[in-house]
């Protein structure tokens, strides 16, 4: 499934209402049933007996908001508004469906100031229609109370696309921003509900369809997509019924040294676990031990070591060479520490290395200052860096990779010329 940001979004809407000739009305009718039924499913399935307060902003996240309460209305819940500002201010779509909901009887609030406040509310789910994925900066004026309001009375919160106050495309959050429970998301997800802190305001993430084409989707000026249970299922590789141990892949791990056979041990059995056939543990010669008490379907391997610090030599190049024929793929790098002579293998090794690899930890912290090195490395890569990583590559600050984590990623991508899994 794509993840697109707020301006991918709006063109995609466009595409459906100009290009399509849907109107806009039917999408955001279809919208406001698709969050209803997602809103009876979290209330157990019988609202009859539920108490929902839909809190509107001006433009067409409020109109949603509407559709929303006049569509629990007719299942037999109990519903009022507040309208965030005046019904004068409503224009379009969304003022059609304040009318729809007024020509109801339902109850709609004015708040044109703070004071018009309640000093709590009184209901079972709250339901946060006031800004869509368009919104940036930070919320000001009348909104901050509301917001703050709806967060602190505790009762669980339904956001309709965004929880207002999120960035969709960066997951940066304003200074009040509403802590959902759940959010319904519409058409596709947003790239900034998957990225911290925005990540952690959305609650329980649920895709709505509201009716627009699925090529029209599919052709979005987006090349993100979400990683989930459909596409791992699709991707992942079957195992016929008389497969063994030989047939599924064999692994190399160049891991380990004084204080980290944790991780060449983690790395190792992680393998085993997701389904490798063959493991091979290439560790310092005297953590052998240690690796061979801890690990029951690993085959470990003693290298050559520095002398008093346990981590690998560089007279033992040959030795580890050796041990990467006949294999599959290799890992390179959980756990191998930083010594001169265990960087400077690491670097002549993938010089020759042809087989598929994955650099992760100190593989990585071998090529600081080496950048160009990396990037001609021939043989297909993933690298797994966490930002600190990233950053002694890049030669770019911890912090701003952090703010920017898609286009650091890709822009490594680009320059070591394989996959990245930006950690964190």
């Amino acid at each position: 499934m794509k993840l697109v940001t707020a301006k991918q979004m709006q063109a995609i809407d466009r595409a459906a209402i100009e290009g399509r000739g849907i109107p806009g009305i039917d999408l955001m009718e279809n919208a406001g049933r698709g969050v209803a039924e997602y809103a009876r499913e979290l209330a157990g399935g019988d609202v009859s007996s539920i108490r929902f307060l839909i809190f509107c902003g001006k433009g067409n996240n409020g109109g949603d908001g509407f559709v929303v309460g006049r569509y629990l209305h007719g299942w037999g819940a109990s519903v009022s508004f507040i309208l965030i500002g005046l019904t004068t201010d409503l224009k379009g779509d969304a003022k059609v469906n304040f009318e729809r909901a007024r020509d109801l009887g339902l109850d709609i609030t004015e708040i044109k100031s703070e004071s018009d406040l309640p000093e709590h509310l009184d209901a079972d789910w709250l339901v946060d229609a006031i800004f869509g994925t368009g919104f940036k900066g930070d919320i000001r004026g009348l909104a901050v109370p509301v917001v703050t309001l709806m967060n602190e009375s505790e009762i669980p919160i339904l956001a309709i696309d965004a929880p207002s106050g999120l960035n969709c495309d960066t997951g940066e959050v304003s200074g009040a921003c509403i802590w959902a429970d759940a959010t319904a998301t519409l058409a596709l997800p947003k790239t900034g509900q998957f990225l911290h802190p925005g990540r952690e305001h959305v609650g329980t993430l649920r895709v709505i369809d509201i009716g627009i084409p699925a090529d029209i989707m599919e052709q979005a000026d987006s090349n993100l997509s979400l990683i989930d249970e459909p596409f791992v299922s699709k991707h992942l590789p079957g195992r016929a019924p008389t497969a063994h141990k030989g047939a599924c892949g064999k692994l190399f791990v160049l891991a380990g040294s004084r204080g980290f056979t944790g991780a060449a041990c983690m790395a190792s059995e992680s393998a085993i676990r997701s389904g490798v056939g063959l493991c091979f543990l290439g560790i310092p010669s005297s953590l052998n031990p240690i690796c061979e008490i801890k690990l029951t379907e690993v085959m470990t391997h003693a290298l050559p070591e520095v002398k008093k610090r346990q981590c690998l030599a560089l007279r033992g190049l040959g030795e580890v060479r050796a041990k990467f024929i006949g294999m599959n793929a290799a890992i390179i790098g959980p756990g191998l520490g930083t010594h001169h002579e265990t960087k400077e293998l690491v670097r002549r090794l993938l010089k020759k290395l042809q087989l598929p690899i994955l650099l992760d930890a100190d593989g990585l912290n071998a090529f600081e200052g080496h950048a160009d090195e990396l990037a001609a490395i021939e043989a297909p890569m993933i690298l797994t860096p966490h930002p600190g990583e990233l950053s002694r590559l890049l030669s770019v600050d911890t912090s701003t990779i952090a703010a920017d984590r898609m286009s650091y990623a890709a822009s490594a991508a680009e320059k070591f010329n394989c996959v990245v899994l930006l950690k964190g």
